[in-house]
């Protein structure tokens, strides 16, 4: 039986790179794309017939609880869910409104709780499934002039722990993947020869990198792993 998989957030960048290493891998795709809809038409007719595009804004419970409907009438189940959509914005504290907050947090924190809960109640039924959370190492470590960000990564890393331990008996395994430095949008105003040098292993990851983590993590050789924090950052 072939596997389903929504990936929120999957029109660009790593989430881009997930959806292809899940179509390559045999899966059926549900791409989430929120404002990218001339790029995700752009990787359907790349990745084919197994790509199924979706438009929903992951902080709007209403529409992601469309998106699940969509693919449990579809499927009939929902194996992985990757919680990969997210927003950054650098900025000193003293500049950061209380509207660039609340948007920040309702994006990549309050986001992951909207798409886990639209597809939590099928995934217990089956009594299976995979929850994948890309965090990031500044949830770990924190960002300067990026409090808000790290914050909400932060609270993405601790979801993570607590539902993996509340699940664990419904066979549903949850993990966090923490990008260091990629090469991706989010960091094109950088200059990458200066962020390779924050770097031990002195080069950028890539989307790809963080691809064949989410893999693992979503196969059944990862099922006796749960509530981790996967660190996938040449060394930082």
């Amino acid at each position: 039986m072939e596997k389903v998989a929504i990936v929120t957030g999957g029109s660009r960048g790593i989430g881009e790179s997930i959806c292809e290493e899940f179509i390559n891998n045999g899966y059926k795709v549900i791409l989430n794309y929120r404002n990218s809809y001339e790029k995700a038409i752009k990787i359907k007719e790349k990745l084919g017939e197994n790509l199924f595009l979706i438009k929903a804004d992951v902080g709007n419970l209403e529409e992601v609880k469309v998106m699940a409907d969509f693919c449990i009438n579809q499927f009939g189940r929902i194996d992985v869910l990757v919680n990969n959509a997210g927003i950054s914005q650098i900025k000193p504290f003293a500049d950061i409104t209380e509207e660039d907050w609340d948007e920040m947090i309702r994006v990549n924190l309050k986001g992951v709780y909207n798409t886990t809960k639209a597809v939590i109640d099928l995934m217990i039924h089956q009594k299976y499934g995979k929850i994948i959370n890309i965090s990031s190492i500044w949830g770990e470590v924190g960002a300067s002039c990026e409090v808000h960000y790290s914050t909400a990564k932060a609270g993405v890393i601790g979801f993570t722990k607590a539902l993996a331990k509340e699940l664990a008996l419904s066979n549903i395994q949850v993990n966090c993947i923490a990008p260091g430095i990629i090469d991706t949008d989010m960091n094109a105003e950088f200059n990458k020869e200066e962020l390779k040098k924050e770097v031990p292993s002195e080069k950028l990851g890539t989307p790809k990198d963080i691809a064949k983590a989410v893999l693992f993590l979503a196969s059944d050789d990862a099922n006796y792993i749960t509530g981790q924090v996967l660190g996938v950052n040449g060394g930082m």
